[in-house]
């Protein structure tokens, strides 16, 4: 973070100091909202939620090192006090990127948010120290908490930003204004919320309609495959670029295929040149993400011949998103458990069907270990019924639906879409899911494991690695 005391601060969030014997003391750690993440310097920021109070840490996190407190109220350390935490954090995250000059680019979507942002920094730190989010931190918390890490010679500043309603987006970008805003898709994650696909399209679009005109260098990256994306258009004063496999995409895919693990490979057209490549990412879903990343990396000065170099080299930065992991028994773990909606789900069912193809050829089998999609509303029962038909018409060997009603309802897809055998099956939960693929799984197979986050799936791959490595450890 950029060095500010805690006057300034003061001054900034409009607090008051209390129990500050110096105000002229600065801050020079990180900010944090953690008191196990405290170092020497930092600021801690209580939050008071629904099990834990961050006031109670208050002492603790002085101890530690913080050089005060950002509060609600007086806590018998150094704080500054003010009325709303959350909002003093966000007016401090502006002030302090408005200092650096750095770019802002944010980006939006229903699926593919936080892959994206990855490839996107992975790009631009080749051109400049860039800073973005780690995991998916794209709320009005986690958002200023990113923004905040910036310091003097930040060039990029890359944004995710969620939303749960709308006035969501509108709200982050009135926090730290991007000057690039990308909409990735509108799917149906949140639909549960929203009411509906235009509901979410309405939400989404509130990112390009915070953009500066074009005349002040505000840029809209726009997925031309997706026509409730490519309809913003209208909705911003900022130039427009399109990206995606349309014609009319001024940065495009062609001649777009997969490989037997599952890695997808294209000509990469750009305004000033092409080039093949092949990604290192699993999954044809990838293609999208690589493009929105390279109309993003060339819009700021990188060439195509740097990005395409970037893009093949790209890895997955982010936890629970698409881990392979192959075990010394040639069985392939892919945790994809970190998050779930029905387009991710399809996504991610494509890329297991790809990376199981070449170990069909040797007796291998795909197995798809799903979990409930949360947050679907009136629409989950359609959604998980049509998750487990498609396992089936993609030919998935095993379908293992983990949980209570949500998972009974991804069974019964498979069931009615012929499913009738051995091939799908419903257990209650993930060490069930544990115990019934220790019994059956063999060199070969390619494992997925995905469920929305609170379903807790990711233990059935952690479960699952361990026994790997207790295997070798004990000889087994």
């Amino acid at each position: 973070m950029i060095t500010l005391s805690l006057a300034e601060i003061a001054t900034i969030v409009g607090g008051q100091s209390h129990d500050i014997p110096d105000p002229a003391v600065q801050v020079t750690g990180p900010v944090v909202i953690d008191s196990r993440q405290v170092a020497a310097g930092s600021l801690f920021a209580a939050f008071a939620g629904e099990n834990v109070d961050g006031h109670d840490y208050a002492r603790k996190a002085v101890d530690a090192g913080a050089v005060a407190v950002l509060a609600v109220r007086p806590v018998g350390v150094p704080a500054i006090v003010v009325e709303d935490v959350v909002q003093a954090l966000g007016a401090l995250a502006r002030a302090v990127v408005e200092r650096t000059g750095a770019t802002t680019v944010a980006l939006t979507g229903s699926s593919g948010k936080t892959s994206t942002k990855d490839l996107i920094a992975q790009l631009l730190r080749r051109a400049g120290p860039t800073v973005w989010p780690e995991g998916n931190l794209n709320n009005e918390i986690g958002l200023p908490l990113t923004a905040l890490r910036v310091a003097d010679d930040t060039r990029f500043l890359v944004l995710e930003m969620g939303a749960r309603y709308i006035g969501d987006i509108r709200y982050l970008t009135g926090l730290v204004p991007p000057r690039i805003g990308l909409v990735l898709n509108v799917g149906t994650a949140h639909i549960g919320e929203f009411g509906g696909r235009e509901q979410i399209a309405q939400a989404k679009g509130e990112m390009v309609e915070s953009l500066p005109s074009a005349e002040d260098g505000g840029v809209a990256v726009l997925n031309a495959d997706d026509p409730l994306v490519r309809a913003m258009t209208t909705r911003t004063k900022a130039r427009v670029v399109l990206f995606g496999e349309s014609d009319e995409a001024d940065v495009r895919a062609e001649n777009v295929h997969v490989d037997p693990l599952g890695r997808p490979s294209f000509r990469l057209r750009t305004p000033t040149g092409c080039r093949d490549l092949t990604l290192r990412l699993y999954g044809e879903h990838h293609v999208s993400n690589a493009l929105a990343a390279t109309a993003v990396a060339h819009e700021l000065g990188m060439s195509v011949d740097e990005i395409a170099l970037a893009l093949s080299e790209a890895e997955t930065l982010s936890r629970w998103r698409m881990e392979v992991t192959e075990r010394a028994d040639g069985v392939t773990i892919v945790n994809d458990a970190y998050n779930a909606n029905p387009d991710s789900m399809r996504a991610a069912l494509r890329a297991l069907v790809a990376m199981g193809g070449a170990a069909r050829e040797t007796g291998g089998r795909t197995w798809a270990v799903l979990g409930p999609m949360a947050e679907l509303g009136d629409e989950a029962l359609a959604e998980h019924d049509a998750v487990g038909r498609l396992a089936v018409r993609l030919n998935v060997s095993k379908l293992v639906a983990v949980g209570g009603m949500e998972a009974s309802w991804l069974r019964l897809g498979a069931y009615n879409e012929g499913s009738w055998g051995e091939e799908s099956v419903h257990v209650s939960d993930a060490q069930a899911a544990v115990d019934l693929l220790r019994s059956e799984l063999r060199s070969g197979d390619v494992v997925l494991v995905k469920a929305s986050r609170s379903a807790g799936l990711e233990r059935v791959a952690q479960a699952l690695l361990q026994d790997a490595v207790e295997g070798e450890v004990s000889g087994r």
